[in-house]
Formats: C-alpha cells, sequence, structure tokens
C-alpha cells in the first residue's frame, strides 16, 4: 500500500479521528481551521482516496458522504508490511526497528505477538 499524500493523510485522519461518514465541505472546514483550502481541492483527493479504495462513499442528498474503508491500524500494518518486503533482509530490519521503540511499544508488541499466537492457535 503507497503512503498517502500530505492532504490525503490529513483527510484520512480526520475520518480515523471522527469515527463516522463526513462529506468533503466538512472536511474542508475543519482543515481550513489550519490552513485555506480549496472545496474542490479537497473533493478531488476524496475521489482519489476513493478510487484506490481508502474511502467509500454514498449519496447524501446532492453530496457524497465519504467514511474510511479502512482503517488507521490496517493502514500503519500495510506500510509496515511494505517495507519489511522491500529489505533484503527482514530480520535484520525488525531488530533495528525493535531497538529503536520505547519499552511501551516493546510491551504493545509483545502484548500484539500473544495475542496474535492465540488467534492462530499456535
Amino acid at each position: 500500500m503507497r503512503q498517502l499524500g500530505e492532504l490525503e493523510a490529513e483527510i484520512m485522519d480526520r475520518l480515523w479521528t471522527w469515527g463516522r461518514p463526513a462529506t468533503a465541505r466538512e472536511i474542508r472546514d475543519d482543515l481550513n481551521r489550519k490552513r485555506p483550502i480549496a472545496y474542490s481541492t479537497v473533493k478531488t483527493v476524496a475521489e482519489i482516496l476513493f478510487g484506490k479504495g481508502m474511502l467509500a462513499r454514498e449519496k447524501d442528498g446532492r453530496a457524497w458522504l465519504y467514511t474510511a474503508a479502512c482503517t488507521r491500524q490496517r493502514y500503519t500494518a500495510a506500510r509496515m508490511a511494505d517495507a519489511l518486503e522491500g529489505s533484503p533482509d527482514p530480520a535484520g530490519a525488525l531488530l533495528s526497528f525493535v531497538e529503536q521503540i520505547s519499552a511501551d511499544e516493546v510491551q504493545a508488541l509483545r502484548s500484539a505477538l500473544r495475542a496474535a499466537r492465540r488467534r492462530s492457535g499456535s
């Protein structure tokens, strides 16, 4: 899964954070709190995200309501998997990663590994 561009990431962040469908206008209004951006730009990028399968949409009157089609966690996991697939030494990349994360993140990783083992039955 390709890394999101800056505006794509901002749109996805809002939808993930809100946890509800939103129109391009709502997203634009929220983005405008930090910087001016045109409605047409947000609408175009939302359509691009829809085309990539990152957003789902449904009609609400004349507007489209956009919803995140994948979770933030699934997107992050796909990006991590892409990084490992592109490495000639995945074990070394994982070791370097683990050496850089905090103690709390190490605990979260251990918990995730235990949960994955329980789910797979091994």
